[in-house]
């Protein structure tokens, strides 16, 4: 949940901020649960001292804590805003089932009783408007966003290639990816196309940055494989490491499957990717077509058979005298479409638009 205020509190230097926190990460349901009631009581209070002229919530259970803010909403001219960055992705068992059911409460509140939505990209906002019988003019579109000037490749030089020394990859062609390790995301099909070309391809070394539920996965498929010296597994960094570790790569993918998950995001390391001047392997779905278009510094797979991803590695390790300069359009793609102030533009038009 976020708030936009009227005024902006003026705190003095000798003010300290004390933060308690109950630790409940292993326990979600819980921890929502606590976090529901505790702003259901506390929200109204912050609505009458702070005055925002907007609160922006997250579509799952906390949204039901906005139920008597709402009512105080109508004495204040508080608007509220349901802002939608991704539909429910990777749901089984239990746990998904409520995520789903929690997304959709969220957004049948929103349409009866909020003053707008907001939603990720043009092709998810189609889709909710259609499944949920939403005026697509009520609805606005603002993106994820990279920040340019800490992706600038200008910046990492000597330090990609002080990491590429470290790890021994100073002569190995590097295919990077990072983030969240699970399932549904192409990375055991990646490992198996590694595998497809370890031994005509040796020096290839595919660098995975992070971690998630299948990392045990990823370990002892490498270790089956024996590929420890063609993949690497890397514990995350804090974010501001990460531009070092994509300016140490030659190529980066992002190997999401044609599935409903996945076809109208926005993957915000696709545009750290571009916005390092990095040519991406990326599937052939939405979510990449409409950004990288027909950029070169898009290589499209039509699946994440490990065949197709080893076919493109392969294009781009015989064009490696290529990539830099075709990177350089996906740099142009992020400043023109997806800087922070871009974002924050679109994001205070709609609101102004909805002010009035």
């Amino acid at each position: 949940m976020a708030m936009r205020s009227r005024s902006i509190p003026q705190l003095n230097k000798n003010f300290h901020v004390r933060i308690f926190l109950i630790p409940l990460r292993d326990k979600p349901i819980i921890s929502q649960v606590m976090y529901t009631l505790i702003l259901f009581f506390f929200l109204p209070v912050y609505i009458v001292l702070l005055k925002p002229e907007f609160i922006i919530m997250l579509p799952n259970f906390c949204i039901l804590s906005s139920i008597a803010s709402l009512i105080l909403s109508k004495f204040t001219k508080v608007k509220f805003i349901l802002d939608v960055r991704s539909t429910p992705v990777e749901i089984s068992g239990f746990r998904g089932c409520l995520q789903s059911f929690a997304f959709t409460i969220s957004v049948l509140l929103a349409k009866k009783f909020f003053a707008g939505m907001t939603i990720i990209t043009s092709p998810m906002k189609k889709e909710i408007c259609k499944k949920y019988k939403i005026n697509p003019d009520k609805i606005g579109v603002w993106t994820s966003g990279v920040s340019t000037t800490l992706f600038d490749p200008r910046n990492y030089i000597s330090e990609g290639a002080k990491l590429k020394t470290k790890f021994g990859l100073s002569k190995k062609f590097v295919i990077f990816y990072h983030g969240s390790f699970s399932a549904t995301r192409g990375l055991v099909e990646t490992i198996d196309a590694i595998n497809v070309l370890r031994d005509t391809y040796p020096d290839v070394v595919l660098f995975l940055l992070g971690s998630g539920p299948i990392i045990s996965e990823l370990k002892d498929l490498v270790q089956k494989e024996s590929l420890q010296g063609n993949v690497i597994i890397h514990n995350p960094v804090d974010y501001a490491e990460v531009p070092k570790f994509v300016e140490m790569s030659d190529l980066c993918i992002t190997p999401l499957p044609n599935h409903p998950y996945w076809r109208f995001q926005c993957p915000l390391k696709l545009l750290e990717y571009l916005a390092m001047e990095k040519v991406v392997i990326a599937t052939d779905i939405p979510a990449h077509r409409s950004v990288i278009g027909k950029e070169k510094c898009g290589l499209y797979i039509s699946s994440i058979k490990p065949t197709e991803i080893a076919k493109s590695i392969v294009y781009a390790y015989h064009n490696k005298d290529k990539l830099k300069e075709w990177g350089k359009s996906g740099r142009t793609i992020v400043t023109e479409k997806y800087t922070w102030e871009k974002v924050a533009n679109d994001l205070e038009n709609y609101l102004l638009s909805i002010d009035n």
